[in-house]
C-alpha cells in the first residue's frame, strides 16, 4: 500500500509538471519533442571528458520574468521556462523574442545532498547567451560573459542548510552589440536564424574536496606514442596520479607533480581514426600524503592532424600521418523546437550518426559551439570535427574574392577585439581535449574577419597539435594559417591556391528541395538551386560530388564542405528537412559517391 502511494504522489507530481510547460507556438517539431519528460531534461552527464560520480542536475522548470535591464529583480515573476532551453524557442514554453533593452531573468529553488556536507560544491553552467550575473540566496556569486564556453562558480560560501534560491539575470544584445553571435540576427531571413537568448546547455552541481583537480589537458604524440596528461590543481605538494587502460587493463600507469605534464608511453598504441574510432579510458587521482583527495575519469585517443606535401606537389591534409581527405558537410546545430538545443541527447547524436551514415568522415561546425556530450559522441563515433569560432563582431572586411592580401580593414573597437580574443580562448580551452577536433576556424568568409595573420598566430600558439583555417571562404592572406579554403555555390571550385597550403572547398552544394509539412516558413524558402524530388537532388549531388572526386588530382584538393546536413529555417539545401522526418536524398546513392571520395586519397 505504502509503495503504491509513493508511485502515486509521483505521478501526481509529474503531471504537475507537465501541466506546467508545453512547447509553444505551432511550427514543425522533431520527434524527441514529445519524449521530453520537464522532470529529467537532458539528464545525462554533462562533461564526459573530465567526469566524477556525483552531481545533480538543474534543468527543469524555473521562474522566469522580461523586465527593462535597469529594473531590480522581480518580485513576480512572468511563468515557467524550461531550462536549459532558450526564451525564443518552442521547447523553453514561452518562445518570446528578448529586446535590446531587455533583461531576462531566472529563479529557482534547489538543496544541496546531505552527503554532500563538508565538501565545496560548485555551480556549472553549460552556455548562457551572452552575459550572466549570478545570485544564491541574494548574494552574488559571479558574472560571465560569452555565448558558447562553459563556466561555474564556487558557491560554498553562500549556500544553507535547507531551500537555496538561484537567481540569474542575462543580458543578450544579439546583433545589436559586438557579441560573437553565429547565425542569430533579431529580424531573422534568408541564412540568419532566429535569436537564442540565456541559458541553453544544462546547469549543475557538483561536489568536490577542498582541494581538488580543477582541470585536465589530454595531449596525444603519435609520433613518440605516449599522452601528455596534465591534472591542475590548487593543491600544494599534491601528486596526481594517472592510469590508461584498455576494456579495462591498465596499460600505463605514472605519477608527477599536479599541474606539471605527466608522460605515459603506450606500447603498440592503438590508432583512433573515423574508421576505428579506439579511446583509452583513464582515471586521474589528486593524491596528497598517501591519501586521494579527488579522482575523475576521462578518455583519450591516440591520433595526430597534420599536412605533408606529396610527390606531385600538393599538400594534402593527413590523419597518423597517411593522407585523407576530409569529407563532410556543413553541420549548423539548429533544430526547429529547441533552436540551438537538441531536444534529447538521443536527437543530439542521431545528426552524427546520420553524417556516418551517409559516408562522411568530418563535420564542419558552423559558426556554433555544440554542448560537450556532442564531441564525446564524434569522439565516439569516429567524427573529424572542424571547429568554426561563432562569427559576429565589428569590423567586417569586404570581400576581395579570394585574391592575395596583404592589407584588411581592422574596424574593431578595443573592447571588441578583447572580447573576440576572450571567448574564442575560452572555446578552444575547453574543447582542447577532445580527440575529434582537427582544425580551428577562427573566421567564416569576411564575417566579421580582422587581423587575420594575427589571430591565426594566437590560434596556432594556444593549439600547435592542430591545423588551423584562418578564414574559412574568406580573405586569403599568403602563408596564413595552415588551409587555403575556397567557398563555392552550387557547384565545388577552388578560387584560391597555395602550393605551401591545403587547398580545400570549405562550402559549395545546397541543393534545395522543398518538402510540403516539413517547413519552418511558408514563403520563401530556397536554396542555392531548387529541385522538385528526391532523385533530382541525389543525381546534382552525384554531379558536384564527381567534380571533388576529380579535382583531388587535378587541383590538390584534400577537403570539401557540403550544405549542409540538415534545413535551417528558411534554406531546405538540407539532406534532411529540419524536423529530421524525411531524409532528402537517396542515402546509398549519396554513401557511395561520398566513401570514393574519403578514400581517394588513402588508395594512392
Amino acid at each position: 500500500m505504502k509503495k503504491a502511494m509513493v508511485a502515486l504522489c509521483a505521478s501526481l507530481i509529474t503531471i504537475g509538471a507537465f501541466a506546467q510547460w508545453k512547447p509553444a507556438g505551432d511550427r514543425i517539431k522533431t520527434e524527441w519533442a514529445d519524449k521530453i519528460n520537464p522532470d529529467k531534461v537532458l539528464p545525462e552527464y554533462p562533461r564526459p571528458i573530465m567526469e566524477r560520480a556525483k552531481w545533480e542536475n538543474l534543468n527543469g522548470l524555473w521562474n522566469y520574468a522580461i523586465r527593462p535591464q535597469a529594473d531590480a529583480k522581480p518580485d513576480k515573476f512572468d511563468g515557467k521556462i524550461l531550462v536549459p532551453f532558450a526564451v525564443e524557442s518552442s521547447l523553453s514554453g514561452v518562445m518570446k523574442n528578448l529586446g535590446k533593452e531587455d533583461a531576462l531573468w531566472y529563479e529557482r529553488e534547489f538543496t544541496v545532498p546531505a552527503e554532500w556536507k563538508g565538501q565545496k560544491v560548485l555551480l556549472h553552467f553549460g552556455a548562457v547567451d551572452w552575459s550572466a550575473q549570478v545570485w544564491v540566496n541574494g548574494k552574488e556569486i559571479g558574472t560571465h560573459t560569452g555565448g558558447y564556453a562553459p563556466f561555474s562558480f564556487d558557491i560554498s560560501e553562500a549556500l544553507k542548510d535547507g531551500s537555496n534560491t538561484l537567481v540569474v539575470k542575462v543580458l543578450d544584445g544579439t546583433d545589436q552589440s559586438y557579441q560573437p553571435r553565429g547565425k542569430q540576427v533579431n529580424n531573422p531571413n534568408g541564412i540568419w536564424y532566429t535569436p537564442v537568448s540565456g541559458i541553453w546547455q544544462t546547469v549543475w552541481l557538483e561536489p568536490v574536496p577542498q582541494e581538488y583537480i580543477s582541470n585536465i589537458k589530454i595531449t596525444p604524440d603519435l609520433d613518440k606514442s605516449r599522452f601528455k596528461i596534465e591534472a591542475f590543481s590548487d593543491a600544494k605538494d599534491a601528486e596526481v596520479d594517472v592510469k590508461i587502460l584498455d576494456d579495462g587493463k591498465v596499460v600505463a600507469e605514472k605519477s608527477g607533480p599536479a599541474g606539471k605534464p605527466v608522460m605515459l608511453k603506450i606500447a603498440k598504441a592503438k590508432e583512433w581514426s573515423p574508421d576505428s574510432p579506439f579511446l583509452y579510458d583513464i582515471e586521474i587521482s589528486l593524491v596528497k600524503d598517501g591519501k586521494t583527495l579527488d579522482s575523475v575519469k576521462s578518455y583519450a585517443a591516440m591520433r595526430k592532424f597534420s599536412m605533408k606535401k606529396g610527390d606531385d606537389g600538393w599538400v594534402r591534409l593527413q590523419l597518423n600521418n597517411k593522407d585523407l581527405f576530409q569529407f563532410g558537410p556543413l553541420d549548423q546545430g539548429w533544430w526547429p523546437d529547441g533552436l540551438y538545443t537538441a531536444p534529447t541527447d538521443e536527437a543530439l547524436v542521431y545528426d552524427i550518426k546520420k553524417t556516418k551514415d551517409f559516408g562522411f568522415n568530418m563535420i564542419r561546425k558552423h559558426v556554433k559551439v555544440e554542448p560537450a556530450r556532442w564531441y564525446t559522441h564524434c569522439d565516439r563515433l569516429g567524427m573529424i570535427v572542424w571547429q568554426d569560432m561563432p562569427s559576429g563582431g565589428e569590423g567586417s572586411n569586404p570581400w576581395i574574392d579570394y585574391k592575395y592580401s596583404e592589407m584588411e580593414n581592422n574596424n574593431r573597437s578595443e573592447e571588441s577585439d578583447k572580447n573576440f580574443r576572450k571567448e574564442w580562448m575560452e572555446i578552444m580551452e575547453s574543447l582542447y581535449s577532445y580527440p575529434c577536433i582537427g582544425v580551428w576556424v577562427p573566421f567564416n568568409e569576411a564575417w566579421g574577419q580582422y587581423n587575420t595573420a594575427e589571430i591565426a598566430k594566437l590560434t596556432k600558439e594556444k593549439d600547435p597539435t592542430r591545423l588551423v583555417n584562418a578564414a574559412s571562404g574568406g580573405n586569403f592572406f599568403m602563408d596564413v594559417g595552415d588551409i587555403v579554403d575556397s567557398h563555392s555555390y552550387p557547384w565545388p571550385s577552388l578560387k584560391a591556391i597555395n602550393p605551401n597550403l591545403a587547398n580545400v572547398c570549405g562550402e559549395y552544394g545546397g541543393i534545395g528541395l522543398a518538402l510540403e509539412d516539413h517547413l519552418w516558413v511558408k514563403d520563401g524558402n530556397w536554396g542555392y538551386v531548387q529541385f522538385k524530388t528526391p532523385g533530382e537532388v541525389t543525381d546534382e549531388y552525384v554531379r558536384y560530388a564527381d567534380r571533388v572526386l576529380s579535382m583531388t588530382k587535378s587541383h590538390g584538393m584534400t577537403g570539401a564542405v557540403y550544405t549542409q546536413t540538415t534545413d535551417v529555417e528558411g534554406e531546405v539545401n538540407g539532406l534532411m528537412t529540419y524536423d529530421r522526418k524525411v531524409i532528402k536524398v537517396d542515402e546509398g546513392r549519396i554513401r557511395e559517391i561520398n566513401q570514393a571520395i574519403v578514400n581517394s586519397l588513402s588508395e594512392e
